[in-house]
């Protein structure tokens, strides 16, 4: 189960391996695995992910940009630098404050 399309053993600019697209929202997954995923997400302005759960921890890092997170029910403005953690099994949804990058690595159990 890989599906990756990360450059391996080079440095790169994460934000600069995802372009914004007017009124959409744009992913490329990096690595794929059992274990987790890195998948880079461009949202323009006033896009979103509606609310959901997932069955796994996941940590949003935003590379670009500002983005309102809501867990649980609490919103969190995160902006370029910052990271949060999405907890297992808590509702969350995404919003685009201003357009934003972001790399979201998803953290499976592996049994």
């Amino acid at each position: 189960m890989s599906n990756e399309s990360a450059p391996k053993a080079e440095v790169i600019t994460l934000k600069d391996h995802v372009e914004y697209s007017a009124s959409s929202v744009v992913s490329k997954v990096l690595i794929k695995q059992k274990s987790g995923s890195l998948t880079l997400f461009a949202f323009d302005k006033g896009q979103e992910l509606s609310e959901h759960t997932a069955p796994f921890n996941a940590v949003v890092e935003v590379l670009d940009g500002e983005a309102e997170i809501i867990i649980g029910g609490k919103s969190h403005v995160v902006r370029k630098g910052q990271s949060i953690i999405m907890p297992a099994d808590i509702s969350h949804a995404l919003k685009a404050t201003l357009r934003f990058k972001m790399l979201l690595n998803m953290l499976r159990t592996v049994e």
